[in-house]
């Protein structure tokens, strides 16, 4: 920042005055930068905190070598799996995206429900975590699915959110899943699986 001057009429002036108004634009640029060095040290910290404590395999301890490797196979494979969700849902953490699993699962739990008088304050519940604009868990789905969704809020049915939930599983599919496979995440419980099953051997 400049120092502050009282001349007016100088050659230096406007340079000076030029780099003064730059300055909130710097600031802001720096606690932008500040910002994504946090987020990226808190991504880093937490998968490592992840893959050595072992907290996102409480519920996969016991997953066989052939259940691991399915996983692999297709997207749809690791989305039946309980223990294989647990799995996705711990590597999604480290990328601030569990809210797309959460929301596939949601809609999921919701088709199943058995009494119809049921569906409006689920469906709500679902669309004031999931879709209400600027919600914490907000998903990213495109104008149509939302507006669908609105149309069907009035009387909800069991495919209210069939648009919506299809769009971030291809989501996930597309862009987390291939990730995920590479992960330390996956690769060590992979590893481990493949140890207990040598053991056995």
């Amino acid at each position: 920042m400049c120092p502050k001057q009282d001349v007016l009429i100088s050659g230096n002036s406007l340079t000076c005055l030029r780099k003064f108004n730059s300055v909130p634009f710097l600031c802001h640029r720096v606690k932008e930068l500040r910002s994504s060095m946090a987020t990226l040290l808190h991504k880093v910290d937490l998968e490592h905190h992840l893959v050595t404590s072992g907290w996102y395999m409480r519920d996969t301890k016991a997953s066989s070598l052939n259940d691991v490797l399915r996983w692999k196979e297709s997207f749809s494979h690791l989305l039946r799996s309980k223990e294989g969700r647990s799995t996705f849902h711990g590597f999604l953490q480290t990328e601030f995206s569990e809210e797309n699993l959460e929301f596939w699962e949601a809609c999921e739990d919701y088709k199943k429900t058995r009494w119809v008088k049921r569906l409006p304050s689920k469906a709500q519940g679902i669309f004031q975590e999931f879709l209400l604009i600027g919600s914490p868990k907000e998903v990213n789905i495109d104008h149509r699915a939302r507006e669908l969704i609105y149309q069907k809020m009035a009387v909800p049915c069991r495919n209210c959110f069939d648009a919506a939930q299809e769009q971030i599983r291809i989501l996930m599919e597309k862009d987390s899943y291939p990730r995920f496979l590479k992960s330390p995440i996956y690769t060590k419980l992979l590893k481990q699986a493949s140890q207990r099953t040598a053991s056995f051997t």
